[in-house]
């Protein structure tokens, strides 16, 4: 699980960069922009609720526990 959360994370921040990219390079030097940072950056949301449903399937399932740091205090 703990390798499934590290790729996850790195996906949706080399997505991010890539929309960075994408932002900086488009529009420049007479060319048109186009959508593609505004693709990654759905990408980007879309890995980041994939992620969370999976974290919250592991909880149900059992394969990952709470901490036991007590709510409320």
């Amino acid at each position: 699980m703990t390798y499934f959360v590290s790729l996850a994370f790195i996906a949706i921040v080399a997505s991010l960069a890539w929309a960075l990219f994408f932002m900086m390079r488009d529009g420049t030097d007479g060319k048109r922009k186009t959508s593609n940072m505004a693709r990654a950056l759905a990408f980007r949301v879309g890995l980041s609720v994939l992620l969370f449903l999976c974290i919250l399937i592991a909880w149900k399932l059992g394969y990952i526990q709470p901490t036991g740091i007590p709510a409320g205090k």
